[in-house]
């Protein structure tokens, strides 16, 4: 390509990227895309996602505006319930113990459901989430937790859907192309410098949106700034996610925001690679941990298990399984519970052992304390509990009594064998920390005054996550804000001054 101002340049190739690239384009602006990646690699972690998409809806109807083609059986079989706008607001504070950035969780919250029709008119495809955010019981599935709606095919058809209207919309994206540094004039921002086949060049834009992800692939970042053993954790998705966009805009004295010693992170096969594989995705997960046990080296117990849904709890308990010795864990199951374990317990590369015993499985669990573990499963089948009875679509009350740590719902006696076990360990998904950007989309200094030219999406992003982490925000931040930025950054190129909301 030649070397021609563009009025766009997004630097990232992901959901938040391409839906900036799109939006930018809608206004009217030439838009270039840069990508770090070779192209059967891009997409950072965007490719790697199940799918789950956080977005308000009041019942069937909204639903069915983002998925026509549901059946018949599907609408006569399935509780669909609400998603409200105070759900969602409620489920952002709580989970952030109230720290969330209150005017961009508002924009999250009210323009989630506009951003996933756009995202459908773009051609991304959605689906209901059977058998990840809802089971059957009595005939029927009931969705919990507000996760009706997931992308269909996941993270690779999503970033394909995406891309092919990229092409369609003219848009050219540059892979292999590493972002090296912001270029800026006299008035703020005026392209970026990127290395190509091992040159520099210097592309000129009148607009540039970072939208290439946290620094979870950086192991010196993690160490530096999630704190010791945070290098050795395993990265569930992109090897590119290295904060360079990060770094890039704090040389240029933008502002941070957000929980910088924060992360998402989840139960990760033991044995799954250092990063993420695209053909096997997000299967290296195990997120059923509420139907069961889970124990350290030292055989015990160190969590509430049935604290809540496991898309409340799973971005925080990846991080406690890190604070453990060995940095490892197992999960315990029996049969009574089996048939509700995701697809992902039952992929080819999986560390599980299976006995018809405890005093069999016990010595099977590679570095556990088998003496330990035995007493630790004898104390949690003898705790009292009420008589009420196990349902996994509600908080059912079904708990432990007078146990170190109790077990609050789904505290199911462990006595149907044979019983299985699963090894895990900490897979990072991405940082929290990021940048500080104003209701426009634009990065703003430390000052507070928005840096000409410059604007985020996406994962570098800060201010939203704190301590933990609602499954699906991710991918609905990445299309709320990917939108605002574009379409605020080719107001920007245009008119070259502070864009309106």
């Amino acid at each position: 390509m030649d070397n021609r101002e563009q009025d766009v340049i997004v630097v990232g190739a992901g959901n938040a990227a391409t839906c900036a690239a799109l939006s930018a384009r809608e206004q009217g602006a030439s838009v270039l895309m840069l990508e770090v990646a070779p192209e059967d690699q891009r997409g950072g972690n965007s490719a790697f996602t199940g799918g789950a998409f956080r977005v308000v809806y009041h019942g069937v109807e909204d639903l069915a505006r983002l998925i026509p083609d549901m059946t018949e059986t599907e609408l006569r079989d399935v509780d669909f319930g609400t998603y409200t706008e105070e759900q969602y607001f409620d489920d952002m504070s709580r989970l952030t113990q109230y720290r969330c950035d209150p005017d961009l969780t508002e924009i999250l919250i009210r323009s989630s459901f506009e951003a996933a029709l756009w995202m459908r008119e773009k051609g991304v495809r959605f689906q209901l989430g059977l058998g990840r955010q809802a089971f059957r019981v009595d005939g029927k599935f009931k969705f919990w937790g507000g996760l009706a709606c997931h992308i269909w095919g996941g993270g690779k058809e999503l970033m394909k859907a995406l891309h092919v209207r990229a092409a369609r919309d003219g848009i050219t994206v540059l892979y292999d192309a590493p972002a090296i540094a912001l270029l800026t004039g006299d008035n703020g921002v005026k392209g970026v410098r990127v290395r190509q086949h091992g040159r520099l060049r210097d592309l000129r834009a009148k607009a540039v949106v970072l939208a290439c992800g946290g620094f979870e692939a950086n192991a010196e970042m993690r160490a530096r700034y999630l704190g010791p053993n945070w290098d050795l954790a395993k990265v569930r998705g992109s090897r590119f996610n290295t904060g360079q966009g990060l770094k890039m805009a704090l040389d240029l004295g933008a502002a941070v925001h957000g929980h910088w010693s924060g992360a998402h992170s989840v139960a990760w096969d033991l044995n799954a690679p250092p990063f993420g594989d695209l053909d096997v995705g997000d299967r290296f997960q195990k997120h059923n941990y509420p139907f069961g046990i889970v124990i350290n080296a030292r055989g015990e117990r160190f969590l509430d298990e049935g604290l809540d849904f496991h898309s409340y709890t799973y971005a925080k308990y990846g991080g406690e399984i890190l604070n453990q010795p060995g940095m490892f864990a197992w999960q315990i199951f029996d049969q009574k519970v089996v048939h509700l374990l995701r697809e992902e317990y039952r992929i080819p590369r999986i560390t599980k052992e299976k006995a018809d015993s405890f005093e069999e499985l016990a010595p099977q669990l590679e570095g556990v304390d088998a003496a330990r573990f035995l007493d630790t499963v004898r104390a949690f089948n003898a705790a009292p509990r009420p008589d009420v009875p196990f349902n996994p679509n509600i908080r059912d009350g079904l708990r432990t009594t007078g146990l170190p740590i109790d077990k609050t719902n789904w505290a199911q006696p462990l006595d149907t064998p044979p019983y299985e076990a699963y090894a895990v360990t900490t897979g990072i998904t991405f940082t929290f920390g990021g940048l500080k950007i104003s209701n426009e989309a634009q990065v703003e200094d430390t000052t507070g005054r928005p840096i000409p030219g410059l604007f985020a999406a996406g994962e570098l992003v800060g201010g939203l996550f704190y301590h933990n982490y609602a499954s699906g925000t991710g991918l609905m931040s990445g299309a709320v804000f990917g939108r605002l930025a574009g379409r605020n950054a080719a107001r920007w190129a245009k008119s070259g001054s502070h864009t309106g909301p």
